[in-house]
């Protein structure tokens, strides 16, 4: 997205939320409870899609640390944060739960979608110029074979070759299979990224 479409306010209750669900679990293993009253807007309660990654950040170094989230709005976006930082920090089977020491060198990103739309291609080299990179986060899928990248990916993964690769791999399937524009259905979407300072 080229404009922000949340306020700073609600932006900082969003990465707020994230955190305190964070540390509410850590003390009490259940979901945080939302007060009507602290939603700084209607907007936060309308259904979003979300995902939470988490960072461990000490000095200059930035490592992924959980990345949980959700494709499509199928719920009010606070609770869609909630579900997923949970997921993000102890239910990613990458890494080990989060533990209480941890949680002061964590960084906290929100990236909040757009709806998913299909990406109709004639072939690879039509696929290859339809995609943006920095813009669009892709989902691709093969049978029940299914993943995606977001748009923040593309500060890793420069070519478009690459990032095609590597999410056939993350989906399970061949590197190359992509290329089989036939075969591989792609779907396209945008995302407004939210961080911590």
């Amino acid at each position: 997205m080229s404009e922000s479409t949340f306020t700073k306010q609600e932006r900082a209750f969003l990465l707020k939320l994230a955190r305190r669900t964070m540390e509410h679990y850590l003390k009490t293993g259940r979901k945080l409870d939302v007060n009507p009253g602290e939603l700084p807007s209607a907007r936060v309660i309308e259904d979003g899609a979300a995902f939470v990654t988490l960072y461990i950040v000490r000095g200059k170094s930035k490592h992924l640390r959980g990345c949980i989230g959700t494709l499509e709005a199928r719920r009010p976006l606070v609770m869609d944060i909630i579900n997923n930082a949970i997921n993000a920090a102890f239910d990613d089977p990458r890494f080990p739960p989060l533990k209480r020491e941890e949680l002061p060198n964590v960084r906290i990103e929100i990236s909040i979608l757009t709806e998913p739309k299909p990406l109709k291609v004639i072939d690879k080299d039509d696929l290859l110029r339809k995609l943006v990179p920095g813009k669009h986060g892709v989902i691709i899928q093969k049978g029940f074979a299914r993943a995606t990248f977001l748009p923040v990916v593309w500060e890793e993964l420069k070519k478009k070759e690459e990032f095609l690769t590597h999410l056939c791999q993350k989906a399970g399937l061949y590197p190359d299979e992509w290329k089989d524009t036939r075969e591989m259905r792609f779907f396209i979407y945008e995302a407004e990224k939210i961080e911590e300072d």
